[in-house]
């Protein structure tokens, strides 16, 4: 496992959860990256921001578990938006066509307010 990565969740006061990753989100990884964020949707966030700013690398595997978490808060009426600052995040979205399915923004504060 990555020795690097991070992971941190909070329900914020107006409602959004927030869930921030630093280091290499991977198959070895992603898990608690969808348990930080199904315990935010679980708790009642309806509308919830990933801070991949502090990543370094994306997999298919951590893709998968973003994919899932939007599905599940469209369904609930909800939505998700992403914090991207690095290239190699964003060139990945980029290529995969999910940067037409999430809200990307450059900072917390932009996604929390594509939110809103």
């Amino acid at each position: 496992m990555n020795q690097l990565f991070d992971v941190e969740s909070q329900s914020r006061d107006d409602g959004v959860g927030v869930v921030r990753l630093t280091g290499e989100v991977d198959m070895y990884t992603a898990p608690q990256l969808k348990e930080s964020m199904l315990g935010l949707i679980d708790g009642g966030a309806a509308k919830v921001v990933i801070d991949l700013s502090g990543v370094t690398f994306i997999d298919s595997t951590a893709l998968g578990v973003l994919i899932g978490g939007v599905r599940r808060l469209h369904a609930a009426g909800g939505a998700m938006a992403l914090v991207v600052a690095t290239r190699p995040v964003g060139r990945v979205l980029s290529i995969t066509g999910l940067d037409r399915v999430f809200a990307i923004r450059d900072t917390l504060e932009d996604a929390v307010a594509a939110l809103a």
